[in-house]
């Protein structure tokens, strides 16, 4: 969808919260929000040129408000004098205090910005290795997803679980958490590991009140060792108290997501299993979760179709090829690579030509063709590590709250990952000058 989008002749207007969708396909930005003076802001130029933009715009409205503050309070103090010191003083100047007034409460009021107060509890387990999974093998019916799965989880692990649909994602998780039993191999997990699984698939009971949603045993509830009033706990997931009494039924998919995740955030963990947990999060709860998941001491695995947050968050990426292999990778992006190098392996079956002295293989590459095959590999090798030490810098937390550097960062990581894929296009074209 993204190609197709990127390279189309007309004009369409998309919502996503997909950050690298948003880079790779949109040419003008518009963003709602109460912070604007007219409630929209719309910027020429992809998602990163928007981030530069909207810091530059919300840096100004700051500037405007703090001397709009100082304004006020002279004014404010000659107001205060009483009428005797103001008899030579114009009614213009009163009306203009107001005005000045009125004006710092309009900024006050639209710079406010609430945020979900998200924050993941860990046990104290001490213990390195939480599970491993030695040659594991599960099927559904004839289809195998995992043949002889070899895999260690380890405490602060973060590892990113990718793959095509139908490869075994979800599956693995409930694996993971002892839902279901694998077929052969085994599966050891610590003792008494503590494993919370977000499920994709979860629901909340429509019947309850938003208030027993949160707090099911009563008007409180418990955590990190605290007791916190129901209230207090839905105003930290951005629900107001007139919304308490509110069926679940009449929440909208992303306070039904926020409900679920304040849920799951009382529930002390070694272990997070994840399945796309920002189904229905606008971007702005997306960066708390992001943040929340950085500072997380304990282990997770994270299910999710936002490349941005997985490649934020994971230290370790395990992809699925769908037939029952499994292959562990730095980072999506060389995922993304070893993906593109099976597909032209498909369309391309690579053919070994074996030497033969009384017959010689048919070869139509000329001198410099041949030699740009035979350094081919290693020109490979070396794009993908460009590619991959680009996209490490992505990661960087002081590049990505810094606009003008995360745009160049973008520009650079997307130049090494076209390197990479022009690098396998002439590889096939050389391959097939040959065959």
């Amino acid at each position: 969808m993204e190609g197709v989008l990127a390279s189309a002749p007309f004009a369409c207007v998309l919502i996503s919260h997909d950050r690298y969708f948003l880079e790779n396909v949109a040419t003008q930005m518009a963003e709602l929000n109460r912070a604007y003076p007219d409630g929209l802001l719309r910027v020429n130029g992809n998602y990163s040129q928007f981030l530069e933009i909207k810091q530059e715009f919300l840096a100004a409205q700051s500037r405007r408000q703090e001397a709009l503050e100082n304004r006020v309070r002279i004014e404010k103090e000659w107001l205060r004098r009483g009428p005797k010191a103001r008899t030579t003083k114009s009614k213009a100047r009163i009306d203009r205090a107001n005005e000045l007034i009125g004006e710092l409460a309009d900024v006050g009021s639209r710079m406010q910005t609430r945020s979900a107060g998200i924050d993941f509890s860990a046990t104290e387990r001490q213990t390195k290795r939480l599970v491993s999974l030695e040659q594991m093998e599960y099927s559904v019916g004839d289809k195998k997803l995992f043949n002889g799965l070899d895999f260690v989880i380890t405490a602060g692990m973060r590892v990113g679980l990718v793959g095509p649909n139908g490869s075994g994602k979800t599956t693995l998780l409930r694996l993971l958490s002892g839902e279901i039993e694998h077929d052969s191999g085994s599966i050891q997990r610590a003792n008494t590991l503590k494993v919370v699984y977000f499920e994709q698939n979860r629901q909340l009971d429509e019947s309850l009140t938003l208030r027993r949603a949160l707090a099911p045993e009563g008007d409180s509830v418990i955590y990190q060792d605290r007791v916190i009033h129901v209230a207090s706990w839905a105003a930290r997931f951005l629900f107001t108290g007139e919304q308490l009494n509110q069926p679940v039924s009449r929440l909208s998919g992303g306070e039904r997501a926020r409900v679920l995740i304040a849920n799951l955030m009382l529930q002390p963990a070694d272990l997070l299993l994840l399945d796309e947990p920002t189904n229905d999060l606008d971007i702005a709860t997306l960066e708390i979760l992001e943040e929340t998941l950085l500072e997380y001491p304990g282990a997770l695995v994270l299910v999710t179709h936002d490349r941005y947050m997985l490649d934020r968050i994971s230290n370790v990426v395990l992809g699925l090829d769908g037939t029952g292999n499994a292959e562990r990778f730095a980072d999506y992006l060389q995922w993304e690579s070893w993906l593109a190098g099976r597909r032209l392996q498909k369309e391309q079956p690579v053919k070994q030509i074996q030497k033969n002295t009384s017959t010689p293989s048919k070869k139509k590459l000329s001198y410099l063709e041949a030699r740009e095959w035979a350094d081919m590999e290693d020109r490979i090798a070396a794009a993908e590590e460009t590619s991959q030490q680009k996209q490490a810098v992505l990661h960087d937390p002081a590049v990505a709250v810094d606009a003008s550097r995360l745009q160049a960062a973008l520009a650079e990581a997307e130049e090494a990952r076209s390197a990479v894929d022009a690098l396998y296009t002439r590889w096939a074209e050389l391959e097939a000058k040959q065959s």
